[in-house]
């Protein structure tokens, strides 16, 4: 391992690319090239990420990387080897191929006893399993299941479509002029749209920092990101119009609910002010609300969708918050010209829909089961936020500061100066504590303190213990870079 003791490569913490993605590509590069042998071992995560002044988590992501591409191979007890040279003629290069800008996020790796604040969902334990299966038993024994077991239609089971599209009428989400597709979940309708209106290089303006799937979906059709800062109302529109008019985007893509990270809602006058501002730029509105029917106080605030007097927001919704993830069902209204576009681009690539879980999902609806178990969501949600709210103004120290949102899944947490949510990330998970450090969901402006807790998933006691854990944690870090000074309990 001669090679470690010069290895000394150029990585820039503020670049696009995350560290772990640059220490990848500096480590591909001396094996492509022949620096480092097929054979020679790597140097263990603790060693280089001593040598480098980085975190284990950082080595271990570019390592991961490194070997699913079949350029090193890890040994149990003996280490990380170099299996190939990326030169052989009959090897063909995947990794340059499928290159298409940034990675997703790597796993995170955690325990089953770990708290984790990493999944924005729903708990299982809440999961009405009686009242599905009899949702279910009752779909196979229609006289229709034969053809309901036929090939669907590319824009959703028919029932379930009309279903939908009479209830956004009757609720003023529904133009006369527009229609409705069956989507699987809120992430296919985004891609569907950027399908229909986006040709590479197109610039599409999103919060920032927004949710990664959404992020890295854009980011994979080639758009040009233009990140808005989101603040406690949501999407600062004053910078949203100047960007209007400086980058003349194709697109503009706004969680209106409970915005994934941070949990900010837009309010009236400002969802006024983005429409007015979209129409004068002649930008269409996707309105992502996957988790406006999660609101657990305070009082409902008009969609984009029913404010908009132009035709110009296609609105975004899914079961998969309120019932089951795992169903896969969301839906897209909006002018049917555009709906028609991303039905044309549905069946470029999932030519049919699954008609069985939409039928047993509409039955689960109709049968009274689904606003029940609604209810039931709302008021765990409720208990669930009160408790990380509660938890984070009795742990944290001063300094950190956390938003307020009246429903959704997440609350964004800032810890104090100088911390790194980063940085922090090993320790706390050795301790049993999970999350998501807010560099995930930056598009141009990374926040190093930030970092989000999904708390619906967890049980209030669970909330308490996995916020007690990181409280300490960060008291401890404090102490040990500013000894003799003790902070005062933290103020929202």
């Amino acid at each position: 391992m001669l090679w470690m003791m010069e290895f000394r490569p150029a990585l820039n913490p503020d670049a696009d690319a995350p560290l772990y993605r640059q220490l990848y590509e500096r480590i591909a590069e001396k094996i492509r090239s022949g620096d480092l042998a097929r054979g020679e071992r790597l140097p263990a995560t603790r060693e280089l990420a001593g040598q480098l002044g980085l975190n284990r988590t950082t080595i271990s992501a570019a390592y991961e990387i490194l070997e699913t591409e079949g350029l090193i191979a890890g040994h149990v007890g003996r280490g990380s080897f170099v299996t190939g040279d990326g030169r052989s003629p009959a090897a063909l290069d995947w990794g340059s191929l499928l290159e298409r800008g940034e990675a997703p996020a790597p796993s995170a790796g955690f325990s089953q006893e770990a708290v984790s604040f990493v999944m924005s969902r729903p708990s299982r334990a809440l999961f009405p399993l009686d009242d599905f299966r009899a949702s279910c038993a009752a779909v196979l024994k229609r006289p229709d299941l034969a053809d309901i077991l036929q090939l669907g239609s590319p824009s959703g089971y028919e029932p379930l479509r009309r279903r939908l599209l009479d209830d956004a009428r009757k609720q003023g989400l529904a133009a006369p002029g527009d229609d409705l597709i069956v989507t699987n979940g809120c992430q296919q309708a985004l891609d569907l749209a950027a399908r229909a209106l986006l040709r590479p290089g197109d610039a599409v303006v999103v919060e920032d920092p927004v949710y990664t799937g959404l992020k890295n979906l854009f980011s994979g059709h080639r758009a040009r990101l233009s990140g808005i800062p989101v603040g406690p109302d949501g999407m600062d529109i004053a910078q949203l119009e100047r960007a209007l008019e400086r980058e003349r985007p194709r697109l503009i893509v706004v969680t209106s609910n409970f915005q994934n990270p941070t949990g900010a809602t837009l309010p009236p006058a400002a969802r006024r002010a983005l429409l007015d501002a979209a129409r004068a730029a002649g930008a269409p509105v996707v309105e992502n609300d996957a988790y406006g029917e999660l609101r657990y106080r305070g009082e409902p605030v008009p969609a984009l969708k029913q404010l908009d007097e132009h035709g110009g927001v296609v609105l975004l919704r899914s079961f998969s918050k309120v019932s089951f993830p795992g169903l896969r069902v969301g839906w897209a209204v909006g002018p049917k010209p555009l709906i028609d576009r991303m039905r044309h681009a549905k069946e470029a690539s999932d030519l049919h829909t699954d008609q069985l879980s939409q039928a047993a999902l509409l039955e689960f609806l109709e049968s009274g089961c689904l606003e029940a178990h609604r209810a039931r969501m709302l008021r765990a949600g409720a208990e669930r936020l009160s408790a990380t709210l509660e938890a984070c103004a009795r742990y944290l120290p001063a300094g950190a500061r956390w938003t307020r949102p009246e429903g959704g899944m997440n609350v964004w947490l800032r810890l104090p100066d100088p911390l790194d949510a980063e940085d922090l990330l090993p320790r706390a998970r050795k301790e049993g504590v999970a999350y998501v450090p807010g560099r995930y969901f930056a598009v141009s402006r990374v926040d190093r303190g930030a970092l989000r807790l999904s708390f619906a998933g967890l049980e209030p006691e669970e909330i308490r213990r996995g916020l007690a854990i990181l409280g300490r944690i960060v008291w401890g870090e404090i102490e040990s870079s500013s000894k003799g000074s003790e902070p005062a309990p933290a103020m929202v």
